[in-house]
């Protein structure tokens, strides 16, 4: 075997995480491996002053951009900066392509915590607001696609807060 050999954690298709890094203690994500990179919904995305392309390995500038960990609500948003990782040419599920920001994010998958490449993108038409790709999960976790919240649920204030409900 070629690779290291480590333990893997058995996930489900479907897991409460949290990103430490972007004050967001709770948010559904669904584990998808036909994904390469890991995705987040983001709103007011703005590359600030001084962001570029630059060569020879400099940095790309830094992105300003807010979080909704909830479906259909504004509650418990924040707003992030982070350093510009990358950009890269995406083509969605159905087949459009677009040029996304990829910043580094640290999130937490049944206590485990892994850095992953996150593209930014609006994810409001999509029931999740963060899929996580096989580049994360190849960092120790195998999907068990029969299983959902193998890590366990969220506390019952947050579910409801997620389907909208006070």
């Amino acid at each position: 075997m070629n690779e290291e050999s480590h333990s893997s954690t058995i996930a489900g298709w479907r897991e409460w995480v949290s990103l430490p890094n972007a004050g967001v203690p709770w948010i559904k994500a669904k584990l998808d491996t036909g994904a390469r990179t890991s995705s987040l919904h983001a709103f007011d995305v703005e590359e600030l002053p001084g962001s570029s392309d630059a060569p020879g390995g400099e940095p790309l500038g830094r992105v300003r951009f807010g979080i909704r960990p909830w479906q259909e609500s504004d509650d418990d948003a924040v707003v992030v900066e982070l350093p510009v990782h990358d950009r890269r040419q995406v083509r969605s599920s159905s087949g459009h392509s677009e040029e996304r920001i990829v910043v580094l994010l640290d999130l937490v998958l049944q206590e485990r915590t892994v850095t992953a490449e996150v593209t930014l993108t609006n994810r409001d038409e999509m029931g999740f607001r963060m899929l996580i790709g096989r580049e994360a999960l190849r960092q120790g976790f195998v999907v068990d696609s029969a299983r959902s919240f193998v890590g366990g649920r969220a506390p019952r204030g947050i579910r409801r807060r997620n389907r909208g409900r006070p």
